[in-house]
């Protein structure tokens, strides 16, 4: 028997433009007010990662002949809307991201009005043309007043994408009635496989596809015949998998010369996730900064450094998922607990954004109140066995649900990884809202309560408190590295140091402080007041040192305010040690540069120069330097 087609009467066309243009109007009054903020430019994190890479592909070449290391579909879809858009516009990208929003909250009435109706499987249900549409709209509202939707729409980031292309594909499969053993699978295969290069785990979604194809093949035939087209549907769908990802796999096989389905950074991100630090949160392994940038560079130096040699991209990541193999081999049980804790923190109230960018709209008053994920995990998971029961059709929401939370158990998770399930839940927590009101009108009251007892019981699996008191301050030490970067040092310092009163032993938090505080310095022209505060920062640097002895920018940093003291000796020790933790640094190359020239080293002033020019070739303070270097001296 072929899967029902969905309501189609007016009601179900009239309520979708609406929709679209709610949201989309809720998400532009969001974008307008970011836009205005000092934060709009990205300056961090894994936007300005994002950024930078996309700004690197518009303006020079479009590879660096090495293997992907970082899904590049994101960065190369930004540069082309730069490209469009006639320059650097992150507005432009905003505005795509708003009308993706919109359409989200489209498929989830859509999607909505496909499983909760009734009446074409010929059941008796005097609401059966109210329920799909009312809980549809449910779901919709939520969507368009959920705060981490709101936020991660506006930036640089591909969160919203992935969702869109989540339930796209999951509604493409829904009102597919009947199929043959190519169509509709070698599209969506194609979907999923370019929506792969953006983020990953939207491959998670061909375990229900697999399933779609088994139940809606053509029926007719011997069982013989009815199995060699399930495995031709599913052969091409891996095709069209493939085929839509051949811009990555074909540029990492045929211009880097390496064996890179994707990106090569998978093996770094799974040994993060599984290794015995791990929390089942991006906690980095230690001598592993927290950026995306950081991240990829001081993995691949690292692995070169175990390695005693050159590495490619393909060699750093089999290096790091290797070790990661090596742990959930010899740590089984303790790896077993992990899991444990990744599936608490899937579906727990506590909201760890690691980019901080919700608080941040939020203190600037640019996100209207809405909805958390604490909320809609509890409705969700305690709706989701009474819905299904229920309603039949609503379990291929539940399982595309548990299948992005499988996506996650590999890796880690946090706030904006796990969004691509939260339109699930809404459908899910909103469709169990009717069946309460329903058994509650109808006096099915063992039904009211069972309902009621599974809410609380998943309220408090969802409020249960992460013990980690380092959680905490991650959004106020993200809050206040903004801040400092903004010139609100007031805010900064009150944010840093709620951070710090949280964590005394964290070196970036002392680094942070060590910054604020050499802020301070620049903003008084008293010499007293002056020294007093450079010396608190200085305290703070070396506090940073006395817990990551090799922190690459409180070397620096500590090298910088030596050079300002014209202690040449001591800040060519702290820049050389510098260099050391960052080689890759163009401009430590030159402070250590210009403090040998200082110090009368001529040859190696000429030697880490030349290695500043490499890293940056073309950059004004450099070029004049050398300038200099080179001008002959006169008699």
């Amino acid at each position: 028997m072929m899967p029902p087609k969905p309501l189609t009467n007016a009601a179900s066309f009239s309520f979708v433009p609406w929709i679209f243009l709610f949201t989309l109007a809720v998400r532009l009054v969001v974008l307008i007010r970011f836009s205005h903020s000092i934060h709009f430019l990205p300056e961090g994190d894994d936007m300005a990662f994002y950024n930078d890479w996309a700004l690197r592909i518009a303006h020079g070449p479009w590879t660096d002949g090495k293997a992907f290391y970082g899904l590049p579909g994101y960065a190369y879809c930004v540069a082309g809307i730069y490209q469009c858009a006639g320059g650097y516009n992150p507005f432009a990208v905003g505005l795509l991201q708003a009308v993706f929003d919109g359409v989200v909250a489209v498929l989830l009435y859509k999607i909505a009005l496909f499983a909760f109706c009734l009446k074409d499987l010929g059941k008796v249900d005097r609401l059966a043309k109210v329920r799909p549409h009312a809980i549809g709209l449910m779901a919709a509202a939520a969507w368009i007043f959920y705060l981490p939707a709101q936020a991660f729409s506006a930036i640089l980031m591909p969160t919203v994408w992935l969702v869109l292309a989540y339930y796209a594909l999951l509604w493409w499969v829904l009102k597919t009635r009947s199929a043959s053993w190519y169509h509709p699978w070698l599209g969506i295969g194609i979907a999923a496989g370019a929506v792969a290069m953006l983020v990953a785990t939207i491959l998670f979604l061909l375990p229900l596809i697999i399933v779609a194809i088994a139940i809606k093949g053509e029926p007719a035939g011997a069982w013989r015949i009815r199995l060699t087209k399930i495995a031709g549907g599913i052969a091409v769908l891996v095709a069209g998998v493939y085929i839509g990802a051949s811009p990555a796999w074909v540029h990492n096989y045929f211009v880097a010369h390496e064996r890179v389905m994707l990106s090569a950074h998978s093996g770094i991100n799974f040994w993060i996730g599984n290794n015995p630090a791990a929390t089942g949160y991006p906690k980095m392994p230690p001598g592993i900064h927290a950026t995306q940038d950081g991240l990829l560079r001081d993995s691949i130096t690292l692995a070169e450094n175990a390695a005693g040699r050159s590495l490619t991209r393909a060699e750093v990541s089999t290096f790091w998922s290797g070790k990661a193999n090596s742990y959930i081999r010899d740590h089984f049980a303790a790896w077993l607990h992990l899991i444990a804790a990744k599936l608490g923190n899937f579906w727990n109230a506590y909201q760890y954004d690691d980019l901080s960018v919700i608080k941040l709209l939020r203190d600037e008053g640019i996100l209207p109140p809405g909805l958390r994920f604490g909320i809609i995990a509890a409705l969700g998971l305690a709706a989701l066995i009474p819905v299904v029961r229920a309603f039949p059709r609503a379990g291929w929401v539940a399982a595309a649900v548990l299948l992005h939370m499988c996506a996650l158990l590999p890796v880690f998770v946090t706030e904006r990884y796990r969004l691509a399930a939260v339109p699930g839940l809404m459908i899910l927590g909103a469709g169990g809202l009717w069946l309460l009101w329903e058994n509650l009108t109808r006096s099915r009251w063992v039904a009211v309560g069972g309902q009621v007892a599974a809410l609380v019981v998943v309220v408090w699996f969802v409020s249960i408190p992460r013990a980690d008191i380092g959680l905490w301050s991650l959004d106020h030490y993200k809050a206040g590295i903004r801040a400092t970067a903004a010139g609100d040092l007031d805010r900064a310092q009150r944010n840093l140091e709620t951070a710090f009163a949280y964590v005394q032993d964290n070196s970036d938090i002392n680094f942070a402080l060590g910054n604020l505080w050499l802020a301070r310095a620049g903003r008084t022209t008293d010499g007293r007041e002056m020294v007093i505060r450079r010396t608190h920062a200085k305290l703070f640097y070396r506090r940073a040192l006395e817990i990551e002895p090799g922190h690459a920018g409180t070397l620096n940093n500590l090298g910088v305010l030596a050079m300002d003291e014209k202690r040449w000796a001591v800040a060519e020790r702290f820049l050389a040690a510098a260099v050391q933790a960052e080689p890759e640094s163009g401009k430590t190359h030159y402070l250590l540069a210009r403090t040998r020239f200082e110090n009368g080293d001529m040859a190696g002033a000429r030697a880490s120069l030349d290695e500043a020019m490499r890293l940056r070739p073309g950059q004004r303070e450099i070029v004049e330097f050398r300038d200099q270097l080179t001008k002959p001296s006169t008699p």
